[in-house]
């Protein structure tokens, strides 16, 4: 007969536990491939635009692009929007006040806005628009704010070779644990 609690309730076996114990380490998924890794190295370095993925956009496709999935947050033209201020303008702004904040007037690299734009809009859906779509965006914006011509044709080579007006608008961070060597092995 076995044992009951004080409302009846059986109550479990006594004896040896149907756990068993856990191996000698813990076994936690699977190991991560070269490719699968890859798929989330998507970080761009922006004095030089190294990590540009391949792709290309014109101002004209940045345009259609826009109207379709950015104009009910950021605005006709870029001017400012129901949910954010303006992205046009600005330029030469940061001496004085008020600071206008714009990808031309505080981007000191153009490959900044191209890297925002992949990893974060639209705000919505994060990371859906195809790396042309991205060009394409970066392309009309920078138009806009008069950085690059109405014809212009954005890729990995001719994005950061566009001079962003606030390129030498910052200072140099030299304090000295900005220059801490990374130990990764047998660290103290």
């Amino acid at each position: 007969m076995a044992a009951k609690s004080s409302t009846g309730i059986p109550l479990g076996a006594a004896g040896p536990h149907a756990v068993q114990p856990l191996p000698d380490k813990p076994r936690f998924g699977k190991p991560i491939s070269e490719p699968d890794l890859a798929a989330w190295n998507i970080d761009v370095r922006t004095p030089d635009g190294q990590g540009l993925p391949a792709g290309r956009g014109s101002v004209a496709q940045g345009r259609e692009v826009y109207t379709a999935k950015c104009v009910a947050c950021h605005g006709a033209d870029a001017k400012g929007g129901a949910v954010y201020g303006t992205m046009v303008g600005g330029i030469g702004s940061f001496k004085g006040a008020p600071r206008v904040l714009t990808p031309g007037s505080m981007y000191p690299y153009a490959p900044i806005l191209f890297d925002y734009m992949r990893r974060s809009m639209p705000m919505d859906r994060p990371q859906t628009l195809t790396n042309d779509e991205v060009y394409a965006l970066s392309a009309y914006l920078l138009n806009l704010n008069g950085l690059v011509p109405a014809d212009a044709v954005m890729d990995a080579q001719s994005l950061p070779r566009v001079q962003m007006p606030n390129r030498n608008g910052f200072l140099q961070d030299d304090r000295p644990d900005t220059q801490a060597t990374r130990c990764m092995t047998h660290c103290r």
